[in-house]
């Protein structure tokens, strides 16, 4: 089944995303499955993992409420609140809902690069694991030390990495080889996961397969094709590219895997990881 493991639906008149301003035109209006649906069809995309955009409870409702009258939607990673005493009872709440699959909590808008590693953290982990839920990690290179202390202190937790960590694309060779090098010491823990998404936001208007190329090799040789997964990011993308021309240099760019590898990466890994 392909499945798109990283996309969005939001309403700017919700009023709950900070970072969603008028001044993001392409972005500031409602998306919903409607507007996907075309793209997603010309891609052969069947469904869908919908991520988090703001950092409450009210959106999570949103997106499992969209959930569950949309088919297509094969999931939701939705945000709690996970230093709250109620953290873990909210947690096995939302755990009810079949489309509830995990959690993110925006990491790399906290001020904080350190807080992943708060072990205050752990009764909500517990419940994670509990109740067979995954966890996004919405990360920079810089947050790398603090997601390996997290990863060693709970390794039953299923944890993928959002966009590939974000490289420094448009910055050229300045940077590469901190965020490669990051890369491959998080794939060194057999249950972190990796997103083949985002790249495109992270490039120079006008990128190329040429431009992403060296970044997708890196993230195929440290993660190995059964532990990435394809993602849109869309309607992020649209900043910087378009839905079915990211499918296609992401398709171009995995050629040399085989048709099983393939079909891992392109919805199978994001199967097995989301329990979907």
């Amino acid at each position: 089944m392909p499945i798109d493991a990283h996309q969005h639906y939001w309403d700017p008149a919700r009023g709950d995303y900070g970072w969603l301003t008028p001044e993001l035109k392409t972005l500031y209006r409602k998306f919903g499955p409607d507007d996907l649906k075309p793209l997603r069809e010309r891609a052969g995309i069947e469904r869908t993992v919908v991520v988090q955009a703001a950092p409450t409870l009210a959106e999570t409702h949103y997106l499992l409420d969209l959930a569950r009258n949309e088919p297509s939607i094969a999931g939701v990673v939705g945000w709690v609140p996970l230093l709250l005493d109620t953290a873990p009872d909210l947690i096995e709440s939302l755990a009810r809902d079949p489309k509830f699959k995990g959690v993110r909590p925006m990491l790399q808008d906290l001020p904080d690069d350190t807080w992943i590693a708060n072990p205050d953290l752990a009764p909500a982990i517990e419940a994670l694991i509990a109740h067979d839920l995954a966890f996004d990690a919405l990360i920079f290179a810089r947050h790398v030390e603090h997601i390996e202390t997290f990863a060693a202190r709970f390794p039953a937790l299923r944890i993928v990495v959002d966009h590939g960590a974000k490289p420094p694309i448009r910055d050229g060779d300045a940077g590469y080889q901190v965020w490669a090098d990051a890369v491959a010491r998080l794939a060194q823990f057999p249950q972190v996961h990796c997103k083949l998404s985002g790249l495109a936001t992270e490039a120079s208007p006008g990128w190329t397969e040429d431009t992403l190329r060296p970044y997708v090799g890196h993230l195929l040789k440290s993660f190995g094709p059964a532990r990435l997964m394809w993602g849109s990011d869309w309607p992020v993308l649209d900043l910087n590219g378009d839905y079915l021309l990211w499918h296609s240099v992401a398709t171009t760019l995995l050629a040399s895997l085989s048709d099983d590898e393939r079909e891992a990466v392109f919805g199978g890994n994001a199967a097995a990881f989301y329990r979907i």
